[in-house]
């Protein structure tokens, strides 16, 4: 089985549970550290999947592997390779299928709840018994759906919190969180914390802190779902 590509836009923002689930499926993957110069592939087919993973900056800054990474997400819906986005994943994703990524109505950082939509699509993601979850945020920007794809899941604060196109799927929120990455984002982000406090969806260090560990346990078995119904579509030659 060819690997699966996870592309790495910041250090700190790295592939967390998602990383564990592949390992404990057996299935291979290689990192693709764009914030330490790695270069973006020009063919999906070498792959049998592609990741991307969250980062602080825009999917409309003049970046060239921005404009790199559009492209390889363009050629693997041609070749059927599955396309997992986390946040700024999710929004490259949308924008390579034609959605426009913009400003979201406010910031939103720390746990917050989304809801299931009421779609066969969406139960085909995330099953028929889950009405909703406490997912992890931080993101200034959101998405819009692109052509052709379902949204899956909304937040009151940011209405378009995940789509699915087929064997494709984007999220705005984070699923592939652990605890050790929570610690270090409320760590490296306090200034942007109490910078944004004033949003209703920004929530104080102390209480993104509170009750860690069941609630990363949680977000850990809905991201199982998600990713198994994504690994059903992996390229097996």
């Amino acid at each position: 089985m060819k690997p699966v590509a996870i592309f790495r836009h910041a250090k700190g923002e790295g592939p967390g549970y998602f990383a564990t689930y592949l390992e404990r499926h057996a299935i291979p993957s290689i990192l693709i550290a764009v914030d330490a110069g790695e270069g973006i592939p020009r063919d999906a087919r070498q792959f049998s999947g592609l990741a991307f993973m969250g980062g602080p900056m825009s999917v409309n800054d003049p970046l060239p592997w921005v404009a790199q990474s559009i492209e390889l997400i363009r050629n693997a819906v041609r070749a059927g390779i599955p396309l997992l986005g986390h946040c700024l994943g999710g929004q490259l994703v949308s924008k390579a299928l034609g959605g426009v990524v913009g400003a979201n109505s406010c910031k939103e950082i720390g746990w917050g709840r989304v809801a299931v939509e009421d779609n066969e699509i969406a139960k085909t993601w995330l099953g028929d018994d889950l009405a909703g979850f406490e997912s992890f945020h931080w993101h200034g920007e959101t998405f819009s759906i692109p052509p052709g794809a379902t949204r899956v899941l909304s937040g009151a604060h940011c209405v378009n919190q995940a789509f699915a196109l087929g064997r494709h799927v984007g999220m705005q929120c984070h699923v592939e969180m652990t605890e050790e990455m929570v610690r270090r984002w409320c760590d490296l982000g306090r200034a942007e914390i109490d910078a944004a406090a004033a949003s209703p969806a920004v929530t104080p260090r102390e209480e993104i802190l509170r009750d860690l560990e069941p609630r990363v346990a949680a977000l850990n078995r809905i991201a199982d779902r998600i990713y198994d119904r994504w690994r059903e579509g992996l390229a097996r030659n």
